[in-house]
Order: C-alpha cells, then sequence, then structure tokens
C-alpha cells in the first residue's frame, strides 16, 4: 500500500541463505545504493542497518514512489554484485516487505530497534556500535558528514525529546545502552513484531487501512501533487478538530506569541499522533521556523510547559472518546 507521505518499515534477506552482505565492499555498496535511491526519488531516511545476510532502514516516502525506489535500489545493487560474482540467480529472497508506520510511538521504537539490531544480532557491542560504519547510528555525531536526507529527529524525540547536538547524541547512546541491557523493556515495545507485522500502530489504524485502500488507491490515481494535497486536507481537518477541544477559532493561530501553550499542545498532537510535517505546522499556527517547533514540542514532553502538556492530554482524551 503506497500513497504520498508515508512511512516504512523495509526489511529484505538475501537468497539461498548466502551471506550477501559478508564483505566491507558489498555493505558499502549497498549504503550507496540507499543513498542514491533517496536523492534520485526524495525520499526522507530516518534509520537503517545492514547486517551480513539483510538489511532495514525506516523511509518516508514524499510521493507515492515506494516500489519504484525500491525497484530501482535493488536492482541497481543487483546488478554490480552479480557482475563481479559472476552470477545470474535472485538476489534477495523476495521483492521485498513493507510495514506501514504511522502511531508516533512506534515509529521511534522502529528506530530504536533498526540502531539496535546489529547488537541484538550479536555483531558488536554498544560500546564498538558507534565505530561501525553499517547503521545510521555512525552518523549520529558525525553532522558534517550526513547526507540532507537523513534525518535523526524522530529516534531523538522517541528517547525522551533529546536534541540533536553532542548532549543528545550522549545521552541517546545511553538509552540504547540501558535498552539493549534491559530485556522486559525491549520486549514491551515489541521489537520481534516490528519486523513481523504488516502495519504497526494501532488496530484502529489498521483497520483503517484496510477500509482506505480503494480510496487511497483513487487518490493516487490522481497525480503525486493530488493526493499530497488530500493528505494535507486530512491534516487540516484533525487541526480543525484540535482548535475545537483547546476553545480556539480558526483564525486564533495568526495571533498571540509563537510559543502559545494551546499552540504547543495542538503542534503536539499533530507532529506526536498524526505525523503532521514541521513546515506545515509552523505556517498553519504560527509558530516561526520548523526547528522552534520541535524544541516547543520538545519542552512540552520534558515538563517544562506544564500548561501544554494538560492541553494536550486533554485533546488526546477527546478525540479517543
Amino acid at each position: 500500500m503506497e500513497y504520498p507521505g508515508a512511512i516504512y518499515n523495509v526489511i529484505n534477506r538475501g537468497s539461498y541463505r548466502s551471506w550477501k552482505f559478508e564483505s566491507k565492499g558489498a555493505k558499502n555498496s549497498f549504503r550507496k545504493a540507499i543513498f542514491e535511491t533517496c536523492e534520485r526519488v526524495g525520499w526522507r531516511l530516518h534509520g537503517w542497518a545492514i547486517k551480513g545476510n539483510d538489511y532495514q532502514f525506516a523511509v518516508e516516502t514524499l510521493e507515492s514512489d515506494l516500489s519504484e525506489g525500491m525497484r530501482w535500489l535493488q536492482g541497481v545493487f543487483a546488478k554490480g554484485f552479480n557482475h563481479l560474482c559472476r552470477e545470474r540467480r535472485a538476489l534477495f529472497q523476495d521483492r521485498f516487505k513493507a510495514i506501514v508506520v504511522l502511531d508516533f510511538e512506534q515509529f521511534g521504537w522502529l528506530c530504536h530497534c533498526i540502531h539496535l539490531s546489529l547488537i541484538r544480532a550479536k555483531v558488536c557491542k554498544v560500546l564498538e556500535f558507534k565505530a561501525l560504519e553499517y547503521s545510521s547510528y555512525w552518523l549520529l555525531r558525525k553532522k558534517r558528514l550526513r547526507p540532507n536526507f537523513l534525518s535523526f529527529e524522530v529516534c531523538l524525540e522517541g528517547a525522551g525529546g533529546l536534541a540533536d547536538g553532542s548532549y543528545g547524541s550522549k545521552n541517546y547512546e545511553q538509552y540504547l545502552e540501558w535498552l539493549s541491557e534491559d530485556g522486559p523493556r525491549m520486549k514491551s515495545m515489541k521489537f520481534d513484531r516490528i519486523r513481523k507485522d504488516w502495519a504497526t500502530g494501532s488496530a484502529g489504524f489498521k483497520i483503517g487501512l484496510l477500509d482506505d485502500e480503494k480510496r487511497i488507491s483513487a487518490s493516487i490515481a490522481l497525480g503525486d501533487s493530488d493526493a499530497k494535497a488530500a493528505s494535507e486536507l486530512a491534516w487540516e481537518k484533525s487541526f480543525l478538530e484540535c482548535l475545537r477541544i483547546v476553545g480556539r477559532m480558526h483564525d486564533d493561530s495568526d495571533l498571540g506569541r509563537k510559543a502559545e501553550n494551546w499552540k504547543v499542545a495542538v503542534a503536539g498532537y499533530l507532529k506526536l499522533k498524526r505525523l503532521c510535517r514541521n513546515g506545515w505546522l509552523a505556517d498553519r499556527l504560527g509558530m516561526g521556523s520548523e526547528s522552534e517547533v520541535s524544541r516547543y514540542i520538545s519542552h512540552m514532553q520534558s515538563g517544562e510547559r506544564r500548561e501544554a502538556k494538560d492541553l494536550f492530554d486533554r485533546i488526546i482524551t477527546k478525540i479517543k472518546c
């Protein structure tokens, strides 16, 4: 199932139980192919890991182009691999597996799962992990080397609203170390199911995906720009519902300070529960820049904005009802 703005957990394994990514050269080639695909089709990458015989990455598609991008990604890598190894058989077990993600908490867990996958596979220990180039975690502390399509925003926010800097990186490293040593906590995050379910999120979300499949297909048939507009209409509907709950009018977003508590609460709900983009929120709520939106929401999550958190909780309660 594909639609603009979708987020996927993408997984695949090598065929015939052979280790396709055993060599450093193969791993580097596949990483390069992922990066080239993101640049080519405009994906936003949130995390990746390459092991001996499988890969996993979290990607956000700005258009409805997952299948096309994956065809190009695996095709380019397979062509080079088979040329060097003088093989002609299928390189991967299957086309690929793409698990739809919507729930923000599950999205954060997915990023942690990807970053911990090399540790869970006993490829390395946490203290050795940051030196390995075969996971996005390697670039967490190397901002200058990051491609512009790679984002750590979700994994850092999912670890307690950490900032993307040296202090946040250090705390995220400690968070992963704690997770790797806490079996019950990892089980509660359903790490194993993240690789098996066809979608991650609430039961209602999965039912909604099935119910809406025809509608989504129809919107994609109209063209990517129309489908993107339809996605923004859904955000607008949730936005107006949030305004009603906090007792604000349609035009109130143009009034007051950028960091009004009600604005932070509404932005927090739309971002954390509806995965609205920072740019859209900044523009619609008059909150300044994209980075300011993230900062205000992080302050709310950390308890610095108690009133905003109370309004945020009220929105969640009312919408669930």
